[in-house]
C-alpha cells in the first residue's frame, strides 16, 4: 500500500495551532479547535472532522481502517485521550486519558469517563447518551437532562478558545476550505 500523502483542507475559520502534528488525509470543520501538541494521524484512511470541536493537548485521534473516520460535530476530546473509533457523533465527551478502541463507534451525546478504557473485542456502537465511568468502565444511560446547557456551554467554550489561542500560539493553515 503506498503512503498516504499528507493532505490538510483546515477551514478558514477553523483554529489549528501550528504544532499540532498532522499526517495523511485530514479535514477539519469550521469553529473547531485544535489545542497545541495534539496529534491527528489518518494512517490507512481520511479523517473527517466536522465544525465546533475542541481536541485538547495531548489528544491523539487515530484512523488505521481504510475506511473514512467520521467525526460528527461540537466534541469534545479531553486532554491525553486517545480516540480510535471509525465514527463518533454529536456532542460527545472523551474525557481525560480516556481511551477508545477502533472496535467502538460512538452515537450522540456520549460520555467516557477520565481514564476509562473503551476496549470491545466486538464491533460495538455506543447508544446515545451512554456515560462510561469508573475504574470498571460501568455504563449507565443519562436522561440527557441538562443537554442544551452542555451545549451553550460547549459553544462558548470553543468560542472563548478561537479567541484566546490565538494571541499566544501561532495557526497553521490547510490545503483549502
Amino acid at each position: 500500500m503506498p503512503p498516504i500523502r499528507d493532505k490538510f483542507t483546515i477551514h478558514s475559520r477553523a483554529v489549528v495551532c501550528q504544532d499540532v502534528e498532522l499526517k495523511g488525509d485530514i479535514t477539519i470543520g469550521p469553529g473547531t479547535v485544535v489545542h497545541p501538541k495534539a496529534t491527528i494521524f489518518a494512517i490507512a484512511g481520511p479523517i473527517v472532522i466536522g465544525s465546533g470541536c475542541i481536541i485538547e493537548e495531548a489528544a491523539i485521534i487515530v484512523n488505521r481502517r481504510k475506511e473514512v473516520m467520521r467525526v460528527g460535530d461540537n466534541n469534545l476530546f479531553e486532554i491525553g485521550c486517545r480516540v480510535e473509533c471509525p465514527s463518533v457523533g454529536n456532542f460527545n465527551t472523551i474525557s481525560t486519558r480516556a481511551r477508545v478502541h477502533h472496535t467502538v463507534r460512538i452515537s450522540n451525546y456520549c460520555v467516557i469517563g477520565a481514564a476509562c478504557l473503551v476496549v470491545p473485542t466486538d464491533d460495538e456502537t455506543l447508544d446515545d447518551y451512554t456515560s462510561i465511568f469508573g475504574p470498571a468502565a460501568e455504563r449507565r444511560i443519562w436522561s440527557g437532562r441538562g443537554r442544551i446547557q452542555e451545549a451553550d456551554l460547549r459553544l462558548k467554550h470553543a468560542e472563548y478558545l478561537r479567541e484566546m489561542l490565538p494571541k499566544f500560539n501561532r495557526l497553521r493553515r490547510g490545503d483549502g476550505a
